[in-house]
């Protein structure tokens, strides 16, 4: 409700902004949106630098709590996070960054990008807010960085939620992994078109969106294409999950949409049968991104996770 009044007031005040500033109207309403959503759920946006990169992430800052560490996926940002994490504020210190090369943190193509590149930067982030250990959760390439942390700081790793995540082999091939083995990632788009297909197979159930953010959204795609290139390629270097699955011996809950066209359901059976301590929740009807297209619910199942693990 509160983004549908921002939006109609935001849609009606920029009624008279000519065709030239079209694709720039989408970008205000949607930044100003967020801005908004983010404030009124309790969020500061801070910023950390670390070395030559300047992280800049969404706090609830509860000093004293417990912290919660939100990661989004490739080509996503730190605000698909927002209406799940406003669950959260009251009782945990919820951290939400844009990983490098996302968002408004900075990208450098001299940089790695790779899983293992990121699981690092998040230490130093921790390290540089003095914070110990952290409840991780991340979608789909966020997923991956989180079971890659986890394995690789396990001292910091309290529990690992994971929400259609990369990192594994699909035994069934999804749509996305059909388009790869064509020769076309639908992440890289070069038109409206491209963009619209690609953003169907994101979700079965996303949220309401006016074209004019859409889009937007469609144009920053296309001037992302070499970045978000970059990026795939240095994901696709980083190592497999699967041998290393056994020994993540933190509490794990895995969270699926059993409609998701970008990672198949099916990838469910390897991490069930793999890691040690896993519990799993499917959706019916819900694709890739449950903490946007299920927002309540998706938190009420990670709220009672987190419960069974308080001593």
């Amino acid at each position: 409700m509160v983004m549908r009044i921002i939006i109609a007031l935001l849609v009606a005040a920029a009624g008279a902004w000519t065709a030239i500033t079209y694709p720039m109207i989408g970008d205000v309403l949607y930044r100003t949106t967020m801005a908004t959503e983010a404030f009124v759920y309790g969020f500061d946006k801070k910023r950390k630098r670390l070395g030559e990169l300047d992280v800049v992430y969404f706090e609830a800052e509860n000093t004293d709590k417990p912290v919660i560490l939100m990661l989004h996926g490739y080509s996503a940002d730190k605000t698909v996070w927002l209406r799940f994490a406003r669950h959260f504020t009251d009782e945990f210190r919820v951290v939400i960054p844009d990983m490098a090369g996302h968002g408004e943190t900075e990208f450098n193509s001299a940089w790695d990008f790779s899983v293992e590149a990121q699981s690092k930067r998040l230490v130093d982030l921790l390290d540089a807010m003095n914070i110990d250990a952290v409840h991780i959760i991340g979608n789909s390439m966020g997923g991956f960085i989180s079971a890659d942390f986890a394995l690789r700081f396990t001292e910091r790793t309290r529990t690992v939620a994971l929400v259609d995540p990369a990192g594994v082999a699909s035994p069934v091939p999804s749509e996305m992994e059909k388009m790869l083995a064509a020769g076309r990632n639908p992440f890289l788009v070069n038109n409206r078109e491209q963009f619209s297909e690609f953003f169907s197979m994101t979700m079965a159930k996303p949220p309401w969106l006016p074209g004019v953010v859409l889009d937007a959204m469609a144009q920053d795609y296309q001037q992302r294409k070499p970045q978000l290139d970059k990026i795939y390629e240095d994901l696709q270097r980083s190592a497999s999950l699967e041998d290393r699955l056994s020994q993540l011996n933190k509490p794990t809950l895995l969270l699926w949409g059993r409609e998701d066209k970008l990672i198949h359901v099916s990838s469910v059976d390897i991490w069930r049968a793999n890691v040690p301590q896993i519990e799993v929740t499917i959706w019916d009807g819900i694709g890739h991104m449950p903490m946007l297209e299920i927002a309540g619910e998706s938190a009420e199942r990670y709220r009672q996770f987190l419960v069974e693990q308080t001593p």
